[in-house]
């Protein structure tokens, strides 16, 4: 299938110090959701996404910060919970911490949940002693009554232990002082030696000398017996490719694995056994050092979130909780971004006034003029008038319900429809980082684990409306559904119409999803494991910087950098006239009689092509298109826009099919290119742009008969 994921991110990571000369390499790990994200942007000043839900760090994030006139190159490895990785993430995390000669590690853990984190902590310093553990979210336990004895838990460990709550800023010059010092060699660890069995540990002595002497004391002798021991051959195959020594082949270390065998088996032990004994060993020390180092004065800490989630997550409320809240956030968005659209078109307004004088002043010539003024100047103002306001509002309005920890619950309350699709429960999680950008949504289907559904999310992400979809479906639902084209206003509707289009979408990534489990990627779905992360009071402050600056104006950047050339070609094809007929109007006419059978025109479907760097700027070529001459309109309010879209012949049929065609058509340019990077297939990544296609193709179709047959366009 091309999907050679976990070798591909395996090499990125292992390249993190190559660009890093005379610095620290220090290595940041922790289970998912743990804060992370927010320790590395805190740290490197860069601004990594992070959410209340795990699973976004799937492949390198790399930092550099300074401390004490040294550099640190900070490499954030995925999510794990274990270094006896089930997924390519797991791998990946592993093989960075055990290949990558990290100078220190930091190995962060929540403090809420503490033993459980510390399972990885244990397992981590089996492989390194140079490791600082970083207690996180000591806000969050300090409110829910739990203390804890960092002194203690440092002492238990072996390590330098630092508590912090990251979100606030508090702890990181510590945990600074802790990496330097281990990175420095100044501070001296002496980490908890795990105590197995006698029959373990007389294995791992039989084989602890050899290894030494083959691989130079470069990596833990002991980790590695363990490994030996359990016969993990994806191990012993990643320790070959990065170090070049096949340990099966050394006589020395195969006549001392045949020794320990016989042990093992004159005990009646065999692998499984001893991967089992490992685990319970170390989950009973972390056991034992969590009730030396934790205390909980209310032992119901966790019972208003549980209460909550049998609201949230049940079988009769979850699912229209959901579809309230995807109601509700588009509400606020379409009531809201109305009255600042037609604020900021004003303003560009009187800033046409002034290049256009501008231009005369210069004497400029008038092809010059109009192409410059008509043809640029109000694309980019009709892209940022319409785009702006509603992403302001949807954006941080997403990023609240992302804080909160709600998205979890969404991906819960689906598993069972994608289950039924034949596809993972993960994928709800791409899907919905699909809401935010489609080429994010097919790079974070990484985070699951099988290649034939981690294919199938990827084909299918493209249903869900990105944030530069949005903008169409909210203008045309507001004209055409909301009484802007007949001076009835009403901001119920709209909310309706356009909840229902998402709703479509999802439904379209679960039918496709079955489409291809039944045919070119037949399987059953594997088992989904779901971590529901604890309710986390949001932070309104960093939710509007990181919603405005990270989401939209990046998101209105790249609408503005792709929609002003688009802009020039579009006047350039308008004004060209071969035969007396602009280069527009023949690819218009053209496409005119198959776009009538999908219920809409030439001039729309050739929007849509013209469209494939960006979603943003459909509609913008669409009204430059209507103009004459090719000129954008002057946008004063949408009633003016709805005023032009009626007298070119759009009807409720033709604002149907629009956003039908918006929804199910052939991925963006970047989206495109990150599917093909994904699965390294040209096959895989046409298959992404035909299927979506057809589907619009076929459901415009289907409509438009339906309307023309019972008389209702």
């Amino acid at each position: 299938m091309g999907l050679s994921l976990t070798r591909r991110i395996n090499n990125n990571f292992m390249s993190a110090d190559s660009d890093v000369t005379n610095k620290f390499v220090v290595a940041l790990a922790g289970n998912p959701n743990v804060g992370k994200s927010t320790i590395f942007n805190a740290l490197t000043g860069l601004k990594q996404h992070t959410g209340n839900w795990p699973g976004k760090t799937v492949a390198t994030a790399r930092g550099v910060y300074f401390y004490e006139n040294r550099a640190f190159n900070l490499v954030d490895v995925p999510g794990t919970y274990s270094m006896m990785p089930n997924s390519a993430e797991e791998e990946v995390a592993r093989n960075f911490i055990c290949f990558g000669s990290p100078d220190a590690t930091i190995i962060v853990s929540d403090a809420t949940c503490l033993e459980r984190n510390l399972n990885l902590v244990l397992q981590v310093l089996e492989i390194t002693p140079d490791v600082v553990v970083c207690v996180n979210l000591m806000d969050e336990a300090c409110r829910k009554g739990i203390e804890i004895d960092l002194k203690e838990l440092e002492k238990c460990l072996g390590v330098p232990v630092i508590g912090s709550s990251a979100r606030e800023g508090k702890g990181l010059d510590e945990l600074k002082t802790a990496v330097y010092g281990i990175a420095s060699g100044s501070i001296k660890t002496r980490p908890i030696n795990i105590k197995y069995n006698e029959i373990a540990e007389d294995c791992i002595n039989l084989l602890k000398p050899p290894i030494e002497r083959v691989l130079n004391g470069s990596l833990s002798s002991r980790w590695i017996s363990l490994k030996l021991l359990e016969e993990d051959e994806n191990f012993l195959e990643d320790l070959k490719t990065y170090t070049g020594k096949d340990l099966k082949d050394e006589p020395e270390i195969c006549a001392a694995l045949e020794k320990a065998k016989n042990i093992l088996e004159e005990n009646l032990m065999d692998e499984d056994n001893l991967r089992d004994m490992i685990v319970s060993n170390i989950v009973s020390v972390a056991a034992e050092i969590a009730n030396k180092t934790v205390t909980v004065k209310n032992s119901k800490y966790n019972e208003p979130d549980r209460k909550t989630d049998r609201i949230v997550c049940s079988r009769v409320f979850g699912i229209p909780i959901m579809l309230g809240l995807l109601a509700l956030v588009f509400w606020i968005t379409i009531v809201g971004a109305n009255y600042p659209s037609e604020i900021i078109a004003s303003l560009f307004s009187l800033l046409e006034v002034k290049i256009s004088a501008f231009l005369i002043f210069l004497s400029a010539p008038p092809w010059l003029h109009d192409m410059i003024v008509f043809g640029l100047y109000r694309t980019i103002a009709w892209v940022v008038s319409v785009m702006l306001p509603p992403m302001a509002i949807f954006f941080p309005l997403f990023t609240l319900l992302e804080d909160l920890g709600y998205l979890p619950r969404v991906a819960f309350n689906l598993d069972n429809f994608f289950k039924k699709a034949c596809s993972h429960g993960k994928q709800a999680l791409t899907m919905c980082m699909g809401f935010g950008c489609n080429a994010a949504g097919v790079t974070g289907c990484r985070i699951i684990d099988s290649p034939r559904e981690r294919l199938i999310a990827i084909i299918t992400n493209n249903f869900v409306p990105c944030n530069g979809r949005f903008p169409t479906l909210i203008a045309i639902s507001v004209i055409f559904f909301g009484g802007m084209a007949t001076g009835d206003k009403s901001s119920v509707m709209p909310v309706i119409v356009v909840t229902g289009f998402i709703l479509s979408g999802v439904f379209m990534t679960l039918f496709t999803s079955k489409l291809l489990s039944k045919t070119l990627l037949k399987g059953m779905p594997s088992s989904f494991t779901l971590e529901l992360p604890p309710y986390r009071k949001p932070q309104p402050g960093k939710i509007l910087v990181r919603s405005l600056f990270d989401r939209t104006l990046f998101v209105l950047g790249r609408a503005v950098t792709v929609a002003a050339p688009a802009g020039l070609i579009i006047w350039i094809m308008a004004n060209v006239e071969p035969g007396g007929i602009s280069i527009l109007k023949r690819c218009a006419d053209l496409l005119e009689p198959f776009a009538y059978h999908l219920g809409m025109d030439g001039y729309i479907l050739l929007a849509f092509f013209l469209g494939l760097p960006a979603n943003e700027i459909v509609l913008p070529i669409v009204l430059m298109s209507y103009m004459s001459a090719g000129s954008m309109m002057e946008y004063e309010s949408l009633t003016q826009l709805g005023a032009l879209l009626t007298s070119n012949g759009w009807n409720s049929l033709t604002a149907i099919c629009v956003m039908l065609f918006s929804l199910m058509h052939f991925p963006c340019g970047t989206t495109l290119w990150s599917i093909k990077k994904e699965t390294g297939s040209l096959r895989w990544t046409a298959l992404s742009f035909v299927l979506p296609t057809a589907m619009g193709i076929m459901a415009c179709f289907t409509v438009t008969c339906i309307f023309r047959l019972f008389g209702w366009a």
